[in-house]
């Protein structure tokens, strides 16, 4: 359904400020959002209005779909996601479990500068290791049957977005197999890790699925390799910056209470989530007849947010194609509803301070002993940055300090 970024600046410029309809390639239409104001009532609106998932997403599922996500009825999802928000300390910008978290994320780090170069490959090695240390234990490190089979379970997803799909027997299988060996590690996990956390998180209504919340932050953890290899090719691309990043990563280590902080650090995340978005469109659909600037839409309408564009709409966004990390030292910055890297309101993904924590922290056990040179693409330090960064062309060139 993406939408490109001159196609909704032409829109704009014809229709004004107002959602507009717009028919896709693949013949769908969607009421797209072009306005920050009507962002902010898309972030607002309770699921009873606006879905967090297409109704036949939810269908063609069926049993295959994790317990948790979105298809699952309202008043369950709110309960899982209260509790998901508490094990995962959504409020906290350092996690209660900091400790053996860095630990874990300082061990595998060490698979990222084991040679001269770094790309994707050996990033999504060292940081899968470390999120099933993180959500499982230690004992998980070295499971690559299990993450072979988080790999067909991320790629099938994709494929629900537009991609080839698997009969739902091989996919049922895949997470059946998938579930009963989390299932086991859970077992033997200790309070530390955050599956250790939600087994002792008190759950009244027995509503909980610690085993498919575990599956899902494993698959959620699956974004940060690619996070990881686009911030440090940006700070890369940017030497000055890069100094910045390297001293606070430095000064961090020999720091106490406060470690894992790297508000620099975590800065340049939020400026690469700003620039290249996990999500780069939200999509919602209505569940009853709703009015939209005076103009009324039947239930079922597909309602797209192009997160991307607002957030690099050089109309509205200063310095909008440009790595400017500074511009998240406003405390106000994350409430700013045109950037939504997590998102916003009732929908904002409660692991957004962990996910900051851990992307922050590779980034810093890279920069304590190395500089990143000259990389593949080359970026313009000073023009516009590319709309898009495919982190499979990432090649990094590593130098000791």
């Amino acid at each position: 359904m993406r939408a490109s970024a001159a196609a909704l600046r032409a829109l704009r410029a014809r229709h004004g400020d107002a959602p507009a309809l717009l028919r896709t390639r693949s013949g769908r239409t969607a009421l797209v959002l072009l306005d920050p104001q009507d962002l902010r009532r898309f972030y607002e609106e309770p699921v009873s209005v606006l879905a967090a998932d297409p109704p036949e997403k939810c269908r063609g599922l069926g049993a295959a779909e994790p317990a948790g996500t979105g298809c699952s009825r309202a008043e369950l999802r709110t309960e899982r996601r209260q509790i998901s928000a508490e094990v995962l300390a959504a409020d906290l910008p350092v996690h209660p479990s900091c400790e053996p978290f860095l630990a874990a994320v300082a061990e595998e780090a060490r698979h990222l500068t084991a040679t001269g170069t770094l790309d994707l490959a050996r990033a999504r090695q060292a940081v899968n290791r470390a999120a099933r240390r993180i959500v499982l234990g230690d004992a998980a490190a070295a499971d690559e049957e299990l993450a072979g089979w988080l790999t067909q379970l991320r790629a099938e997803g994709k494929g629900l977005r537009g991609g080839r799909v698997r009969s739902a027997r091989t996919t049922r299988s895949v997470r059946d197999k998938a579930r009963a060996r989390i299932q086991e590690y859970a077992r033997h996990a200790d309070g530390g890790t955050l599956v250790g956390r939600a087994a002792r998180h008190a759950d009244p209504t027995g509503t909980l699925d610690t085993v498919g919340e575990a599956e899902h932050w494993l698959l959620a953890m699956g974004a940060v390799p690619d996070t990881l290899m686009r911030t440090l090719l940006l700070l890369g691309a940017h030497p000055a910056e890069q100094d910045v990043a390297a001293a606070e990563a430095v000064a961090e280590a020999g720091e106490g209470p406060g470690r894992g902080e790297l508000p620099r650090l975590r800065a340049c995340v939020r400026e690469s989530l700003r620039l290249y978005p996990v999500v780069p469109d939200l999509i919602r659909v209505t569940r009853a007849e709703t009015e939209w600037r005076g103009v009324r839409y039947p239930a079922g309408t597909s309602v797209l947010l192009p997160a991307a564009f607002h957030q690099r709409d050089p109309e509205r966004v200063p310095a909008a194609h440009v790595f400017v990390p500074g511009r998240w030292k406003n405390p106000r910055a994350d409430q700013d509803i045109r950037m939504a890297p997590f998102s916003h309101g009732g929908g904002r993904c409660p692991g957004d301070q962990l996910g900051l924590m851990i992307t922050a922290a590779l980034c810093a056990e890279v920069l304590r002993g190395h500089r990143i040179g000259a990389g593949r693409p080359v970026l313009d330090p000073v023009g516009p940055l590319p709309s898009t960064l495919d982190p499979r062309g990432i090649r990094l060139t590593l130098t000791r300090r």
